[in-house]
């Protein structure tokens, strides 16, 4: 059979087996290699079992024509420290060691968080959009050093090309603090800001890096559902009311509820939800790909995902907690606290 051999990395779990099955029945993939720390379903691929950060690694791509990189690790409950030490040893290593085992490209997965959530954002950022996001937000910090050694590995490794892939809110079987927004009682909204919700679903995420790996495309890839919708709208199809709040409020809340760790998410994490951080896609656009899913479906989905849960400004609370503490309640609760500690502490500072 023609077409290339595959090495997807991180291929036992989450977007990383989806993708393996997909380019294993696909009849344009001659042969997937899938690696991974312990052995995912898929049969048809070959598998390796080790660390990617391990330099063995090279030996394992030998014979492959292109590496998906999806081995990442973005959990909100990492040790922050371990888990950038994880994301960015593990994409250097298989960046040199692509380079080293004659593999003439990589594909990575970031996000469209790496633009940053900025009032004076246009709708839809382009991919060419400067990235202007900084490392407050969840993993977000990984991303960015990830997107700079995806730029400077052509430079060191003369020959090797590096397409990477920047997905919306990432739905489907996903655990972010941007899904669990969805799994409170109230919509928190702060006063003044205008979000603007945009999707991925993984499937189309899954289609949009075969098309990288078939190299129908290539460069800064930006990938999501067409177009976005307003809070509104959200509100609206969701059926969740909103609790609005005060900038400072919320703002202040959020950095102390992290800081005392009642909540995984840190403040930074809050300004993707109050700013718009929309992308066009029009590089997969213009190379004939386009999304199977529409934002109110993918929306719908993330609900169905959501049902049973409850969470507290980003906190996931067990059933008994939520009953006895009223969900909302418990998030105002929360917020106030934080002010109310706040202001008691500027008072004896005076």
């Amino acid at each position: 059979m023609r077409g290339p051999v595959v090495a997807v990395t991180g291929a036992a779990t989450g977007v990383g087996a989806l993708l393996t099955a997909r380019l294993a029945a696909s009849e344009e993939i001659r042969r997937v290699v899938a690696i991974d720390e312990r052995r995912g379903e898929c049969e048809e691929a070959q598998w390796h079992i080790l660390d990617v950060r391990d330099p063995a690694i090279a030996d394992k791509l030998r014979g492959a024509d292109v590496v998906v990189h999806l081995a990442l690790d973005l959990d909100l409950g990492s040790e922050a420290a371990a888990r950038t030490a994880y994301n960015v040893r593990g994409t250097q290593t298989v960046l040199t060691a692509a380079a080293a085992a004659g593999v003439h490209r990589v594909v990575l997965c970031t996000s469209a968080m790496v633009y940053g959530a900025l009032p004076d954002n246009e709708l839809p950022l382009s991919e060419d959009a400067e990235l202007r996001a900084t490392a407050e937000a969840t993993g977000v910090g990984d991303l960015l050093e990830i997107e700079r050694l995806a730029r400077r590995a052509p430079r060191a490794h003369p020959g090797l090309n590096v397409t990477v892939v920047r997905p919306a809110v990432l739905v489907g079987g996903t655990d972010t603090a941007l899904t669990r927004y969805f799994e409170s009682p109230r919509l928190l909204v702060v006063a003044g800001s205008r979000p603007a919700w945009q999707f991925c679903h993984v499937e189309d995420l899954c289609g949009a890096l075969e098309y990288a790996v078939l190299e129908k495309v290539e460069g800064e890839l930006a990938v999501g559902c067409d177009g976005w919708l307003e809070q509104e709208e959200v509100e609206e199809l969701s059926g969740i009311r909103r609790m609005e709040l005060p900038s400072a409020v919320a703002l202040g809340a959020a950095a102390r509820l992290h800081r005392i760790g009642l909540t995984p998410s840190p403040a930074g994490d809050l300004a993707y939800t109050m700013y718009p951080w929309v992308v066009s896609g029009s590089r997969l656009h213009d190379a004939g790909w386009r999304p199977k899913w529409t934002n109110e479906e993918v929306l719908a989905e993330l609900l169905e995902e959501a049902a049973g849960r409850h969470t507290v400004v980003g906190r996931r609370l067990g059933r008994k907690d939520a009953t006895a503490a009223g969900a909302a309640g418990a998030t105002v609760a929360l917020l106030g606290a934080a002010a109310v500690v706040r202001r008691a502490r500027k008072a004896r500072r005076r």
